[in-house]
């Protein structure tokens, strides 16, 4: 008999007469019923009526299994995939069922003592040798073994199949709510119902490189409600009510050392915004501007990092735009120019000696630098523009200056 394309190592059937078959073909029916009523009285889950689709699958499935058993003896190389396909097709009911294979091993179980019985005493009264009979009592055995199996791997199907579907589903609905323009006419409703996921009010976005070398530790411990998007070389964890279930204490747990970004808690429909931050957050971590070291959280960096960092071209085009006069002196003056603008633009109306405090600088040394700024720069110093965009450029040059002298090599 071929079960699932594998041979069993004994198929015992095979060394039985084809004279058995021949004494138990008339008495299968009794057999049958007989076989019926017992399951239904010892297995539980089976003591439904017999008019039922439930009972009609127990009646069914009796029949074809005591019937098989004989055509296996008359002819072993018989084509079996019809009933193949019939006792897979019980275990995919017992998935779909929401019940454990339990109850169906047990029914196969009881099935093969009563067919042992009944067969072992047919053959004596057909006075067959006692080597038969106990050949007979080996092959029942065997060939529940083999029907127990397909319905094993029915059942294994059904759920694989299922759990990949769900999947399936649960990625789809990441993906739509990391959707930054979305149809405003579909719902997320019916995708969420389909990946059995409950809509949250608040989400945040955990970002991190995906992990490498098969590793799946991470992924396998992550509770139910986390929805795991892989994009590129990037992972991302779209984690519901992150502040008040206790999520990120546990992936902080799960995480063990390995750097990843929280984005800010966003409403739900801006979950894509919690995704963006926290993949610049990554991108500045990966240049050196922003120490990461396990969970990082991005709204720590949103006023200095984020905003003046994370943009390169406005960061490229704006120093020379703003501060071009600058450009044409000495580095080392530019720069001492620059310190004390940054000084001058933290307050408005700033004296000298004001200056020359902040700076740690003799106040006349700052009359002197304040004076050249006002012939480089002019009446754009009193300029609301002009000073934002000024101290915008100041303030990211110093953040990349910190960085480089944070780095280990010196330079980024």
């Amino acid at each position: 008999m071929q079960v699932s394309g594998r041979s069993l190592a004994r198929q015992p059937w095979r060394d039985l007469p084809v004279e058995v078959a021949t004494v138990l073909r008339p008495r299968l029916d009794s057999i049958a019923l007989e076989m019926i009523e017992v399951i239904r009285q010892q297995v539980r889950g089976y003591r439904r009526p017999l008019d039922s689709p439930f009972g009609h699958d127990l009646v069914a499935a009796v029949r074809r299994a005591l019937h098989q058993f004989v055509e296996l003896i008359e002819n072993p190389d018989g084509s079996q995939r019809e009933n193949v396909v019939f006792f897979r097709g019980l275990g995919r009911t017992e998935f779909r069922a929401g019940r454990s294979m339990d109850l169906l091993q047990a029914a196969y179980r009881v099935g093969a003592r009563v067919a042992c019985h009944r067969y072992v005493e047919i053959a004596r009264a057909a006075a067959l040798p006692t080597d038969t009979v106990l050949l007979l009592s080996e092959a029942v055995l065997a060939h529940i073994n083999a029907l127990a199996e397909e319905s094993v791997q029915g059942f294994a199907d059904a759920e694989s199949q299922s759990t990949g579907q769900r999947s399936r589903q649960r990625r789809a609905l990441a993906e739509r709510l990391l959707d930054r323009d979305p149809d405003p006419a579909f719902s997320l409703e019916p995708l969420a119902a389909q990946a059995e996921w409950t809509l949250p009010r608040n989400i945040a976005c955990l970002t991190m490189r995906k992990p490498t070398n098969g590793d799946s530790s991470l992924l396998a411990g992550l509770d139910d409600s986390v929805l795991v998007l892989p994009r590129g070389g990037e992972l991302h964890l779209l984690l519901p009510e992150p502040d008040t279930t206790g999520l990120l204490g546990e992936l902080t747990a799960a995480l063990r050392g390995r750097v990843a970004v929280l984005g800010p808690t966003v409403p739900l429909r801006k979950a894509w915004l919690s995704m963006n931050c926290a993949r610049l957050v990554l991108r500045l971590g990966k240049r050196g501007l922003v120490d990461l070291t396990g969970l990082v959280s991005a709204t720590e960096h949103l006023g200095n990092a984020l905003l003046l960092l994370a943009h390169d071209q406005i960061g490229d085009v704006l120093p020379e735009r703003t501060l071009g006069s600058l450009t044409t002196l000495a580095s080392g003056k530019a720069q001492r120019l620059e310190e004390t603008l940054e000084a001058l633009l933290s307050s408005w109306g700033r004296s000298a000696p004001e200056v020359a405090s902040t700076l740690g600088i003799h106040p006349q040394t700052a009359r002197n630098r304040l004076r050249q700024l006002d012939e480089l720069l002019g009446d754009r110093l009193t300029d609301p523009t002009f000073r934002f965009e000024a101290e915008v450029v100041l303030r990211t040059r110093a953040l990349l200056r910190s960085a480089q002298d944070s780095s280990p090599t010196g330079h980024r």
